[in-house]
């Protein structure tokens, strides 16, 4: 009971914080201001890649399930698997598309000039951040990567699309 009390009487306080105030900064950095954020390496435009069961091949060796990237080799004729930048896979492409609408979209004059404004706004706020001591911003490219099997042909299909170019890769499991 003198428990109860004593927890309403502090709670009707308004000097007394039973609980910490947010957020909460035990060490005396503040999150984001510590060297491993501020400095590191910039993250990969590569898209990801989820593998959720070990993939094996005829010669023993197996894909563990993670995350890893997909990178288009650039004669377009392999998707690489990378996982920590180093290469896992090489994975033959079947087929290779890239779309047409999209340069002819960018050739057009209000685009042009629509991309130039919004090259200049962006030049101002990178301008800005460099103050500040921030990276730049940069324009985000569309990325996605997924993988599936197919049972009928025993085979895996891995699809890949960064930009405007599409990628079709397939391997026997």
């Amino acid at each position: 009971m003198l428990e109860g009390i004593f927890v309403e009487k502090v709670l009707t306080q308004e000097y007394i914080r039973p609980y910490p105030q947010q957020p909460q900064e035990t060490s005396g950095y503040f999150v984001g201001s510590q060297a491993i954020y501020k400095y590191s390496l910039k993250s990969s435009d590569y898209p990801t890649i989820i593998i959720p069961d070990p993939l094996y091949d005829n010669d023993g060796g197996v894909i563990r399930p993670g995350f890893y990237e997909l990178a288009l080799s650039d004669s377009r004729d392999f998707l690489i698997l990378l996982e920590s930048k180093n290469p896992r896979a090489v994975i033959p492409v079947i087929k290779v598309e890239e779309d047409a609408t999209e340069e002819s979209r960018l050739n057009n004059k209000t685009v042009k000039k629509q991309q130039k404004k919004e090259a200049q706004e962006r030049e101002k706020t990178n301008k800005k951040r460099a103050k500040a001591g921030m990276t730049p911003d940069e324009p985000k490219i569309y990325t996605e990567a997924s993988i599936e099997y197919n049972p009928k042909g025993d085979y895996y299909l891995i699809k890949y699309q960064r930009g405007t170019v599409k990628a079709w890769g397939a391997f026997k499991g």
